[in-house]
C-alpha cells in the first residue's frame, strides 16, 4: 500500500519534547506537521523516565540560558496548567546541608534569589526539626515553587 502525504514539518518522536515543538509550530502557523513515533502509544520513550520534576532555577548560575528558560518555563507551565485545568503538584522541597555544606547551601539560595526564585528561605537546625523531627541536616533550603 503506498501512501503519499504533504507536510512542510515532520516531527521525530512523539514525546514530551516531540508533541511541544508540534503544537507550537501548528499554534504558530508554520506550517502542517506531522509527528511520527515508532512505538504504539506516545511519550513511552525517554519522556516516560523522566522525574517529572518541574525545576525552581535554584541550582544554575545567574543569567545563564538555564536559569533564564528554567524560571520562565517553570511560570508558562504552571500558567499553561492553570488555563487548561490540568491537574499538576506543585510541591515544595528542602534541599539538607550538612555543617560543611552550610556555605553550598548558601550559595543556592543566592542563586535563586538572583535568577528570581519566589518563595525561598534558610531554615536552621532548630526550625528543621520541628518540620520534621527525625532529619538529619544540620540547615536546610525551603524552595516552595518546585
Amino acid at each position: 500500500m503506498s501512501q503519499s502525504s504533504d507536510y512542510e514539518i515532520i516531527i521525530i518522536g512523539a514525546g514530551a519534547l516531540g508533541l511541544a515543538v508540534a503544537r507550537a509550530l501548528a499554534n504558530a502557523g508554520k506550517g502542517s506537521v506531522l509527528v511520527v513515533e515508532k512505538e504504539e502509544i506516545y511519550g513511552r520513550g525517554i519522556s516516560s523516565r523522566n522525574s517529572e520534576v518541574i525545576h525552581s532555577g535554584i541550582y544554575y548560575p545567574p543569567n545563564s540560558l538555564k536559569a533564564i528558560y528554567c524560571t520562565s518555563g517553570r511560570e508558562k507551565l504552571y500558567a499553561y496548567c492553570k488555563e487548561k485545568n490540568i491537574w499538576h503538584n506543585q510541591c515544595t522541597k528542602l534541599v539538607l546541608a550538612q555543617e560543611n555544606q552550610i556555605n553550598e547551601l548558601e550559595q543556592l539560595y543566592k542563586n535563586g534569589l538572583k535568577n528570581g526564585v519566589p518563595d525561598l528561605k534558610m531554615i536552621e537546625k532548630g526550625e528543621l526539626l520541628k518540620l520534621e523531627p527525625n532529619i538529619k541536616g544540620e540547615s536546610a533550603l525551603f524552595v516552595g515553587c518546585t
